[in-house]
């Protein structure tokens, strides 16, 4: 199965919504450089940092220090969606 930018913004809302293993089924699998990204991230929601380090090494992404939820809402934007502070 292909995971696409779309998949990857699911997983996103899934991850902002608290709903880890949801989002992690989506992208836990994907070979892209951007379900890594979200794969990362929320890994890191997790608090797992040295397993979202690995992860964030594969998408070719720096690993950021800041808030989670605003990390999330940045990688769904530089796939194409913008969402809110309520998302």
């Amino acid at each position: 199965m292909t995971t696409t930018q779309a998949d990857c913004i699911k997983a996103i809302k899934l991850g902002l919504a608290g709903e880890w293993d949801g989002a992690h089924a989506i992208v836990q699998d994907a070979p892209s450089a951007e379900a890594a990204w979200v794969h990362a991230w929320l890994h890191r929601v997790e608090g797992d940092l040295a397993n979202a380090g690995y992860w964030y090494r594969r998408a070719g992404q720096p690993m950021p220090a800041g808030d989670v939820a605003s990390e999330g809402r940045a990688i769904a934007a530089s796939l194409g969606a913008i969402l809110d502070d309520d998302t």
